[in-house]
């Protein structure tokens, strides 16, 4: 009888994930969060978003250019947000293949190091957003949702940790934490600050961007030990996740 039961139970209950929240050149890229059906019909629907935004509508024109019925839309019980998922994980995923910023144009000039990396990066990232920057705020609206706060949180967190890696950050101590946070919350102040920026070429944005990480330094160098700075961090992230939206 015990036998009958656990072999039910094995049948019910899917196996258990390992998850990592680190890079390994070791390991196997765990699979994407969207199968073929869903990535066609998502990548088909970006287009569209910025006339009509992260929406059902676009969800919808998306299935039709990719050769599915509009029930097709079924398939994404989380709606809209399923655009907004798409959106951050092809575009972390993205850079990549944009490591030839982070090259010197001659070899007379100096590589640059890793903070001038990581802010390349992340600039580059930003920008990213800037043909549908002015559909985000419904994003960051479907973000805010209680049921879609985790993944959001899950996927910068994923773009903190790329950034890093791919700027060649080899830390295996506890900066790794504080390197990461950091950037988590910077990315998040000034991908808000980009909404409303009107400057010619995001300027403004860029400038803010600039302060942050120099705000990170000053800081940096002021905290005596870890706790102080997960402390701090964690008190700016409140910050940005109440200014998302979600009620902490």
């Amino acid at each position: 009888m015990a036998s009958r039961t656990r072999f039910a139970l094995q049948r019910i209950a899917p196996p258990l994930r390992t998850l990592r929240y680190y890079h390994s050149y070791t390991h196997p890229t765990p699979p994407g969060p969207f199968n073929s059906i869903e990535s066609s019909i998502l990548a088909a629907a970006l287009p569209h978003i910025p006339s009509h935004g992260f929406t059902h509508t676009s969800l919808s024109l998306g299935a039709r250019d990719a050769g599915y019925i509009d029930a097709s839309t079924n398939l994404f019980p989380r709606g809209a947000f399923s655009l907004v998922h798409y959106h951050l994980v092809t575009q972390r995923l993205a850079l990549a293949g944009q490591t030839h910023i982070l090259q010197p144009q001659s070899a007379e000039v100096k590589p640059p190091g890793t903070g001038a990396k990581v802010k390349a990066l992340t600039w580059k990232r930003l920008m990213r957003n800037r043909e549908i920057i002015h559909r985000w705020q419904e994003a960051l609206a479907l973000m805010a949702q209680p049921s879609n706060v985790s993944t959001a949180l899950s996927e910068l967190s994923a773009l903190s940790d790329e950034i890093w890696f791919l700027a060649g950050d080899k830390s295996v101590d506890t900066s790794w934490y504080t390197k990461r946070a950091s950037l988590f919350t910077i990315y998040a102040a000034t991908e808000l600050f980009m909404t409303t920026d009107k400057s010619p070429d995001y300027h403004e944005t860029r400038g803010f961007l600039d302060r942050r990480f120099k705000d990170v330094q000053v800081v940096g160098s002021a905290v005596g030990n870890v706790g102080q700075w997960v402390g701090f961090t964690a008190h700016a992230g409140l910050n940005i996740l109440r200014s998302k939206g979600v009620r902490i």
